[in-house]
């Protein structure tokens, strides 16, 4: 009998006790292995998560979504994680694009798989918001080489020489860019794969606002600047 990958499903929470119970129990179901991050909620995020399956982390206070992710990229590495998927805890993601996004990894001798939602969908994405990721993503492009159609999704996958590639540094949204960039500086093999990003009245209002990405645009724009 062969073994399934271990695949590790790593999601970041900040006070998402509502909805974080049903994303684990839904990832739990399709066999992957889960780790929840609690970033300092103030409400029962670790416990709803714990009661889904996942194995929780718990930082003392909010550090922000980029050491969330490194924290449980961190420990999914320690425990024997051949593959890596992170996954956003407002139920935005789908389900099915986890092994939509491992095959690509193994059928294309990948290190990352990123996913896109330009390449595939997003339904209700605010207008101002979609111009706002191209803009983004034009940027990344330019300044990291990587000729990728979407860079803030939080959707991606990877194989453990990928993950030990990275080391976040940016805590907050910015960490997203980064990311992008240590991949094109480690000359590993990516892809891009369509994926789903449904956009509720839920994660929307939980998501990134539109000062903050104006605000990550500046920042990433100085900081290549002025390196």
């Amino acid at each position: 009998m062969v073994s399934r990958p271990r695949v590790y499903v790593v999601i970041p929470a900040y006070n998402e006790g509502p909805v974080i119970a049903r994303v684990v129990t839904e990832v739990k179901r399709a066999g992957h292995a889960v780790v929840v991050v609690d970033d300092g909620s103030s409400d029962a995020t670790a416990d709803q998560a714990r009661a889904g399956g996942a194995v929780v982390i718990r930082h003392p206070f909010n550090l922000g979504q980029g050491a969330a992710l490194q924290t449980g990229i961190d420990y999914a590495l320690a425990h024997a994680a051949e593959f890596i998927v992170t996954f956003d805890a407002d139920g935005q993601h789908r389900l099915s694009d986890i092994s939509r996004l491992v095959e690509a990894l193994v059928q294309e001798r990948a290190d990352f798989a990123l996913g896109s939602r330009f390449l595939g969908q997003a339904p209700n994405l605010p207008p101002l918001r979609r111009l706002l990721l191209r803009a983004a993503t034009a940027f990344t492009r330019l300044t990291t080489g990587l000729q990728v159609t979407d860079t803030h999704n939080g959707l991606r996958a990877m194989t453990r020489r990928g993950a030990a590639a990275i080391r976040l540094r940016q805590n907050r949204m910015a960490h997203a860019s980064e990311w992008l960039g240590q991949i094109a500086a480690s000359g590993l093999r990516y892809v891009e794969r369509p994926v789903t990003i449904e956009y509720t009245a839920y994660s929307l209002a939980k998501g990134q606002t539109i000062a903050d990405a104006v605000f990550i645009l500046l920042d990433l724009f100085a900081r290549r600047l002025y390196r």
